[in-house]
């Protein structure tokens, strides 16, 4: 093959998903995945594309990556040996953390392990104002005390955390040169690079998790970069990062934080470039794989982005798609807690053994059991060497069933409510608690369990329509090959709106923009590929949440600020109900996203199938309790123009979609099946 060829990988916690995009159009796969080594799953991956495929590896132009290395290493505490130097009496902010309560009336709650111990916890002396002026001048002789404690502690990572160096960096910046010249020969973050934004606990504890999982990050891409290289590719590993766009290895390399939701970022790219296909720009998005299920909303064509995300037990204020994930996946375990109720996860069968229907040495029931046993799957058809269903009935009969005192069957059924009903609570998180209606919305459902269960929980929610990409088991892997590269800068100047110099702000957004442009430039995006957007989080005076709002391009002027903060008394309205145009506004941060952007492949079907809608069998499958002989549809057979009215099974190589008796299906112009509950 001459042409030139983008691939995507995504690694899930059971999959590791392939997609090709080539002059024919795009080739999917999956492999399994490799939690030990990602990297080797990652390049099993590209093997099997290329044989699939058919392209040489030097005919990749694009190579993306969707990654979990990050956010296992945080969760599981897998981080590097970290030490953290901060301003004098600010030692212990980072444990302290703020007076929230993940459960308000949990007398036992504890706070999460912080992540760099306190024995590596170092003070300097040295402090600035609120405006970055110096009022205490940086010691250098104990500066120079701590980096030798540093060097001597042999940290893997240094963490630089100074008060208000978001305003004035000259102090954390003297403290790296100090950190050299004493010989740490560590990785070293700053805050004033990492995150220079106010709320001091957000802010080092950015800084925190950055450095202590740069190491990490700086192995892994090294070892995958390395294997890519080896394997013939010519084109640098890009990888997907939280905020919905893409960046060169180097970089994430120097911010590994910003990769926290790298795969979940994907998917949801990927999900709303397929409904923008579709002519729908609001959408929620569904993403459930064989460990959990995330979900998201896209407004307006575009991921929400938040800078309140959570991961595990840490806020994490850099810029990340609104995602909220569950643990309930097709690999979650069913069992029946102490009280005599029945649970669906977060506990996970995994990639390894995985549900006992893959033949792979499972032994606790999982969600796709059931779906098994309620004849929604075939695992044969999907994956090689399946057990016998007996196996499965066993399990579930003596783990679920017979504790509740239920038929085989509606214990499967009853693993199927839970799960739902979890999956429809994570879904109002992200819609009716963000202020959104649902039923203004369409559901894209993609992984390789999420089209098994979107018709049943759109019905709940009076979603009218769920699309079903036809490349539903591998849609994050696809948001790798048509997101834009993104690079977000944001810094904290926080001070009355009414008294912003027009002339400050343009010169503050113009130089973000010069950096914004050579990133672009020496990544290979060309002038008419790159776009600038401008923002400012703005508050009302006393409020210690803001709101982001758009601001335009060019030289600013009063009026034009005037115009930034009516759109922000609209915006609150609309966020919270109320607004009150007659109180003070004021600046928080400054921020600028630079895009260089891609042109997406093609996502049109090549002629093909008809629109014969002939089942290739049927087989009886249980919906609600009644047992009805189903169609089993061949998704690889299905034309656009096929009606598939309900109840019918939709087969795919990545994924199985279920519509439900009540329910109506057909392929549309881009081979996507959209379900109508």
């Amino acid at each position: 093959m001459e042409t030139d060829v983008r691939v995507g990988v995504d690694v899930g916690g059971t999959f590791t998903d392939v997609v090709v995009a080539d002059e024919s159009g795009l080739t999917m796969c999956k492999v399994p995945s490799t939690p030990e080594s990602p990297d080797r799953g990652v390049l099993d991956g590209l093997d099997a594309a290329s044989e699939r495929a058919g392209f040489g590896p030097a005919n990749v132009a694009f190579f993306g990556h969707g990654t979990t290395v990050a956010t296992n290493a945080l969760l599981e505490r897998e981080w590097a040996e970290t030490a953290l130097v901060t301003t004098e009496g600010f030692r212990d902010a980072v444990e302290i953390g703020r007076q929230t309560r993940p459960d308000l009336y949990d007398l036992h709650a504890e706070k999460p392990a912080p992540i760099v111990e306190r024995d590596r916890r170092y003070e300097v002396p040295e402090r600035l104002d609120r405006r970055g002026d110096v009022v205490d001048p940086l010691d250098e002789e104990s500066a120079r005390t701590v980096a030798r404690t540093v060097a001597d502690a042999d940290a893997e990572s240094v963490a630089v955390a100074f008060l208000f160096a978001f305003e004035n960096d000259t102090h954390e910046r003297r403290m790296r040169a100090l950190l050299r010249e004493e010989g740490v020969d560590a990785e070293i973050s700053l805050s004033s690079e990492i995150l220079p934004e106010i709320r001091e606990y957000e802010r080092t504890l950015a800084t925190a998790i950055n450095a202590a999982l740069k190491p990490v990050m700086n192995r892994y891409l090294g070892r995958l970069e390395a294997g890519v290289a080896d394997a013939g590719v010519p084109a640098g590993v890009k990888v997907m990062q939280s905020n919905g766009g893409v960046a060169s290895a180097t970089a994430t390399r120097e911010r590994p934080v910003n990769t926290l939701l790298s795969g979940p970022a994907a998917g949801v790219r990927g999900a709303a470039h397929v409904a923008g296909e579709c002519g729908i720009d609001d959408v929620l998005t569904m993403d459930m794989g064989g460990t959990s299920c995330d979900v998201s909303l896209v407004r307006d064509g575009d991921p929400v982005v938040t800078t309140e995300g959570e991961v595990g037990d840490y806020p994490v204020t850099v810029p990340m798609v609104d995602v909220h994930t569950i643990g309930a996946g097709g690999g979650s375990i069913a069992w029946v807690d102490e009280g005599g109720s029945l649970r669906v996860g977060p506990k996970s069968a995994g990639a390894d053994p995985g549900p006992i229907c893959y033949g792979r040495g499972g032994t606790e029931p999982t969600v796709t059991d059931a779906h098994l046993l309620l004849g929604r799957i075939d695992p044969a058809s999907f994956f090689e060497g399946s057990a016998d269903e007996s196996a499965v009935r066993e399990a579930v009969r003596e783990s679920v069933a017979d504790p509740l005192g239920l038929s085989v069957e509606a214990a499967a059924q009853g693993v199927l409510d839970v799960a739902n009903a979890n999956m429809e609570r994570a879904l109002r998180v992200v819609s009716v608690e963000r202020g959104h209606d649902p039923r203004d919305f369409s559901l894209v459902a993609y992984g390789g369990a999420g089209p098994l269960h979107a018709a049943e929980l759109a019905a709940e929610l009076d979603v009218a329509r769920v699309v079903v990409p036809r490349s539903a088991g591998v849609l994050s892997a696809l948001g790798l090959l048509i997101s834009d590269a993104v690079y977000e800068e944001g810094v904290s100047a926080v001070r009355p709106w009414a008294g912003v110099d027009p002339a400050d702000l343009t010169g503050r957004f113009e130089a973000m923009e010069a950096e914004g442009r050579e990133r672009l430039e020496a990544e290979g995006y060309p002038p008419g590929r790159r776009r600038f957007e401008r923002t400012v989080d703005l508050r009302y005076r006393g409020q210690s949440f803001d709101l982001r709002v758009p601001v335009p391009d060019g030289r600013l002027d009063a009026e034009t600020l005037d115009a930034v903060a009516e759109r922000f008394h609209e915006r609150h309205e609309r966020r919270y109900g109320h607004a009150s145009p007659d109180e003070p506004v004021e600046l928080v941060t400054v921020r600028l996203r630079s895009r260089g952007v891609v042109h997406p492949p093609t996502l049109s079907m090549d002629e093909g199938p008809t629109a014969d809608t002939t089942p290739r069998t049927t087989r009886p499958a249980s919906f609600g309790g009644e047992t009805r002989e189903t169609p089993i549809y061949d998704r690889s057979e299905l034309a656009p123009g096929a009606d598939l009215p309900g109840p019918a099974v939709i087969e795919g190589v990545e994924s199985t979609a279920v519509v439900p008796p009540a329910a109506d299906a057909h392929v549309d112009d881009l081979g996507n099946v959209v379900i109508e509950p």
